[in-house]
């Protein structure tokens, strides 16, 4: 059987991304977002949470390029900001006790924000895909079993089905493809659910309606979260983290009946991480 979730991410980093999740909850395919919770409209994006009672939310943790709870500092910059060097972020994750300390710290001060805001948690995961890092991976994992964490996204988007879409992968998305497997095999020690596929790497901000109408095509059997950037409108901050993404196409993109059927068509059924 194939089922799929339709997510999306970034949920309280500005007004208009929170405008799109609740028009596509609403009145599209959307199930499932996952919150910033030091984002710059994060309290916007709980109050519409709470009116939204068919939206599923998880803890989008951020520890890099994006904000802290914090204060955390040896982590982040005087704005309270994470850095967006990754390779250098990787490095001191994985060797440097301090960092280490830090980084569980402001994982769980991310838990604990996101139990204060009084939503139930329905999953997890992370910025830029950081909880691959094995440090990330099961610091978020432990901690997040003190909250109640049932489910986590496993990044992995197979790249036999990218190619019958039409896209050839590089031999990085190969390598981070089975690099997934720690990730996979960390949340099964810890009893926690994880898809089996996800969509949303090769075309990051580019989910647009005939690219997700192809996948629903070729979409393998299992579990799938399809993975999008929505945004009602861009601000400054977006165009200055994202700016080739296509926002607007991707919540458009959410609400095309065509994309439903799509899925209708190909026997695949809508789902969400509570229901599996």
């Amino acid at each position: 059987m194939r089922k799929v979730i339709f997510s999306a991410d970034d949920f309280g980093l500005s007004e208009g991304v929170n405008e799109a999740v609740e028009q596509a909850c609403r009145d599209g395919l959307l199930s499932t977002a996952s919150l910033m919770v030091a984002g710059p409209a994060a309290a916007d994006a709980v109050r519409r949470a709470r009116r939204l009672p068919g939206l599923r939310v998880g803890l989008h943790l951020v520890v890099i390029e994006g904000p802290a709870v914090g204060p955390a500092p040896g982590l982040t910059d005087a704005d309270g900001q994470f850095p967006s060097d990754q390779l250098r972020l990787g490095v001191n994750y994985f060797f440097r006790p301090d960092v280490r300390r830090r980084l569980a710290a402001e994982i769980r001060a991310q838990f604990a924000a996101f139990a204060a805001t009084g939503l139930r948690l329905d999953h997890a995961n992370a910025h830029k895909h950081m909880h691959l890092h094995p440090t990330v991976g099961r610091l978020m994992l432990a901690i997040g079993a003190q909250y109640g964490l049932p489910a986590i996204r496993v990044p992995a988007e197979p790249p036999a089905t990218m190619l019958a879409c039409g896209v050839v992968p590089s031999l990085g998305d190969r390598l981070l493809y089975a690099g997934t497997r720690v990730l996979r095999a960390q949340a099964r020690r810890a009893g926690v659910r994880t898809n089996d596929h996800a969509f949303g790497i090769a075309w990051s901000g580019h989910m647009t309606a005939d690219r997700i109408i192809r996948l629903a095509q070729h979409l393998p059997p299992g579990l799938s979260e399809i993975y999008t950037h929505p945004a009602s409108r861009r601000n400054a901050l977006l165009t200055r983290l994202m700016p080739d993404y296509e926002h607007e196409a991707e919540l458009a993109a959410l609400l095309d009946p065509n994309v439903c059927a799509a899925f209708s068509e190909a026997g695949v059924a809508q789902t969400s991480y509570d229901a599996v």
